[in-house]
């Protein structure tokens, strides 16, 4: 989601914050709601600032290359004629589980993205990146080559109208392309009147098909599936609609549905409503629990929609499993990358078919 659209008390992060260690008190780095959360921390978690820097969402983790990407925060600044937010796709140049990182580790991919939001790793290595688009630039699904920054499009229009502004995005073992498309670039007042609905999307690459598998959605955002693919989850954070606001009425809530024949949803149901705040960014381990951002960090839940711990960080908008054992979880907080250092391991990287050198070799 884009900040502009965002309500969240996010304290500063002092040199002296840069390590929290884990224990239930007023400081907690991480709660425990019930004992099953012991298996996602084990015995000796931390989190920890890994470097300051402009990070808001869309991050990725390159194994071949130790290295998450990810998305800087919307300003204005960026080409007049898109008449759109300027946003930057950064790297950073991981080194195991060594924190905190130098900022020169921080470089910038050249890719001519408009107002990128969420992205996700293509089967082929390129980065796929959901641009919210602009007045003038449309809003669509597009592949970013890392090492060039060239920039591919995919997908802007479904049945001939232009998307809205396209959230998050996923990558199915198949190819296809799954994501959503609220209607933020609207209401931030940087995209047209919608022509379709809030959305979420499933593109067939092979057969350049577009589909829309749910329509029940005030603004659908983050979105994961479970490491089976048999179940997709989603966040509605319709209590988001104009900057700043918070509608406790509208949707804040985690929804499942079962994946039929990887291609259709049926079966919606409630997994859980997050407080405070709506949810953002969404991801599964490799056991199956379910991690959604709040206004209070990350909230873990077990398959069954249970709370069973929290990773306390105000300020947390996205997330994604990576280092060597997959064991560590990069978060993005606008103003710095933190890493959770855990038990719980992200699902198994997909195979990864490149047409071009990692980068660095």
């Amino acid at each position: 989601m884009s900040k502009l659209s965002a309500l969240r008390e996010v304290p500063p992060h002092g040199a002296d914050a840069t390590e929290r260690v884990a224990h239930d008190g007023g400081d907690a780095a991480f709660v425990t709601h019930d004992p099953a959360f012991h298996a996602v921390l084990g015995d000796a978690p931390r989190l920890v600032r890994v470097v300051a820097t402009d990070a808001h969402e869309g991050p990725v983790y390159v194994a071949d290359e130790d290295a998450l990407y990810f998305t800087t925060l919307p300003r204005a600044g960026g080409d007049p004629a898109s008449a759109g937010p300027y946003v930057e796709i950064e790297r950073l140049a991981l080194d195991g589980e060594r924190f905190p990182l130098e900022p020169a580790r921080v470089t910038t991919v050249p890719a001519p993205v408009t107002a990128a939001n969420g992205m996700a790793l293509g089967l082929d290595g390129r980065l796929v990146v959901c641009e919210q688009g602009s007045g003038g630039a449309p809003a669509r699904i597009s592949r970013v080559d890392p090492a060039t920054g060239d920039l591919e499009p995919v997908i802007d229009a479904w049945g001939g109208l232009a998307l809205n502004s396209p959230n998050d995005v996923v990558v199915k073992r198949d190819g296809t392309i799954w994501f959503t498309d609220p209607s933020y670039g609207h209401l931030q007042g940087f995209r047209p009147a919608p022509l379709v609905g809030d959305h979420v999307y499933r593109y067939d690459p092979a057969c350049d098909r577009l589909t829309v598998v749910a329509d029940s959605f005030d603004k659908p955002n983050g979105l994961a599936f479970s490491p089976d693919e048999r179940v997709l989850y989603v966040t509605d954070s319709g209590a988001n609609q104009e900057a700043g606001s918070f509608h406790v009425g509208r949707p804040h809530h985690v929804l499942a549905y079962d994946v039929i024949d990887g291609r259709h949803l049926a079966g919606e149901r409630l997994l859980a409503v997050t407080t405070p705040g709506f949810p953002d960014g969404l991801k599964v381990d490799a056991a199956g629990r379910v991690y959604a951002s709040a206004f209070s960090g990350v909230q873990v839940f077990d398959p069954s929609g249970d709370l069973i711990g929290e990773i306390r960080l105000p300020g947390a908008v996205n997330f994604a499993f990576g280092g060597p054992a997959r064991n560590v979880l990069y978060i993005t907080t606008d103003d710095a990358i933190w890493a959770a250092v855990l038990d719980a391991t992200g699902p198994p990287a997909p195979a990864i078919t490149r047409n071009r050198p990692p980068k660095g070799a």
